[in-house]
């Protein structure tokens, strides 16, 4: 598959002028590093035939020309531009906060655009047979992929977990190839996402290896995600469930061969793989599972030798997976229920969506109903709007309280509760969004108390 364009921005020193503008006006400078990089995606058309690197300049020019501050959002293309409007489907600045905080701003002058150029590739995913022709073994993805575009931005979790994620794979991909002796060095290149189900723990794999093979599109030309059907790899014959692992992975390491193809490796609830060897000995669990686990554990070891692979793991129960494998695993990261603020951004997105397409209705004086972000509704909670029962400050604060009701659910419960929600009102084929917002408060608690019994 191809991908978007991605921009990264490093910041140089600002010049004269922006500097005498920033001491007359402090308050509009952020305290940023003097070196910050924001990301930009720019997806092709999938018909466009343009060299990147003619993209790569008009974005970049068209960046510098723009003379504005660097948030996370879409960037309009330039009407007067034919090339840009001929050739790009989206451009969009991403992962600000990677380099900022407390929600400010990037100026103009403290960044420099380093553009990524790709094209989503729709191919859909390819299945490898299993031994019986029954059950595929795994799923593969040419990326980036249509089916994985926006799954990234979509997924809210509390602040600086995808950063993290992000952060570690560049590092993992730059010691190793830079040469670190892993003697004195260790690094395996193995991330292991943890907690209870539907946070959205296979989600966000499949988004982080979408995400990567936008970074390193220059450096790797082809990009694949392998997702590992586990269920498969356990036989109905004795013994033979470690050779299908040991089978599966010699058809990932021919992968990884090629030194510009960059391979992600999925393994979804991988205690069904990494089960305890300690519960086989003690009797609790059958003796072939010794095989599978020591299977894994010795592939997985194989893998470290070449450079361009990352395991990404998950786990409803960590108690149940092998220690040996637990230690392996670079990243430990616990993924729980959605933070008050996740769960208002969530649903936020929902309504967003529901107005968007014309299911949900609002216009108060000609004006299109904006819900505020979860930070300006905390600015503006008590104006004087907030009295006025169809403005955007009373209308988020609808939202806001049932988020704070939604406490405890997962976000694939999260998800859910729009569509539950329009179900159970009277007239659903003309939904006002202040009596869609009520309704959503009821179908919250409702939910809230059939899941506690």
């Amino acid at each position: 598959m191809s991908a978007p364009m991605e921009v990264s921005f490093s910041a140089p020193p600002p010049p004269d002028a922006a500097s005498a503008a920033a001491a007359a006006a402090p308050s509009l400078v952020p305290a940023v590093a003097a070196t910050a990089a924001a990301a930009t995606t720019v997806l092709l058309h999938a018909t466009s035939t343009a060299r990147a690197e003619d993209v790569c300049a008009a974005v970049e020019r068209m960046l510098e020309a723009r003379s504005l501050s660097y948030v996370d959002g879409p960037v309009p293309i330039p009407n007067d531009d034919p090339f840009l409007l001929a050739s790009v489907k989206r451009i969009q600045i991403c992962d600000t906060d990677e380099w900022i905080e407390n929600h400010k701003v990037l100026l103009f002058w403290q960044v420099r655009p380093v553009v990524h150029v790709f094209q989503l590739s729709e191919d859909g995913p390819g299945e490898e047979p299993g031994e019986d022709d029954t059950l595929s073994s795994f799923n593969e993805w040419a990326l980036p992929a249509k089916e994985f575009d926006g799954l990234w931005e979509s997924l809210l979790y509390e602040v600086g977990l995808k950063q993290r994620l992000l952060r570690y794979a560049a590092s993992a991909l730059l010691f190793t190839e830079k040469g670190v002796d892993p003697c004195l060095v260790s690094w395996n290149r193995i991330v292991l996402l943890h907690g209870p189900p539907g946070t959205g723990k296979t989600s966000l794999c499949k988004a982080l290896a979408q995400k990567l093979s936008i970074r390193f599109k220059s450096r790797y030309s082809m990009c694949q995600l392998i997702e590992v059907n586990a269920h498969s790899l356990f036989s109905k014959w004795f013994s033979e469930s470690g050779k299908l692992v040991a089978k599966l992975f010699q058809k990932i390491q021919e992968m990884v061969e090629e030194e510009s193809n960059l391979v992600f490796v999925l393994i979804d609830e991988v205690e069904s793989l990494a089960a305890a060897r300690q519960a086989a000995i003690s009797g609790s669990e059958p003796s072939d599972s010794i095989r599978v686990v020591n299977a894994l554990l010795t592939q997985m070891d194989k893998l470290k030798s070449w450079p361009n692979v990352i395991i990404l793991t998950t786990s409803n129960i960590t108690t149940a997976i092998d220690i040996a494998f637990v230690d392996r695993a670079d990243i430990k990261a616990y993924v729980g229920p959605p933070t008050l603020q996740a769960r208002y951004e969530i649903l936020r997105s929902c309504l967003q969506e529901l107005l968007r397409v014309g299911i949900l209705t609002h216009t108060q004086g000609g004006n299109s109903l904006c819900l505020l972000s979860y930070f300006s509704l905390m600015e503006n909670q008590h104006c004087p709007e907030v009295a006025d029962p169809h403005g955007s400050v009373h209308l988020s604060g609808l939202l806001h309280k049932a988020a704070e009701i939604c406490e405890g659910l997962s976000g694939r419960t999260l998800r859910k509760l729009p569509f539950l929600a329009h179900a159970s009102v009277a007239n659903p084929s003309c939904c006002d969004a202040s009596a869609f917002l009520h309704a959503l408060i009821q179908t919250a608690q409702r939910e809230l108390s059939e899941s506690r019994g």
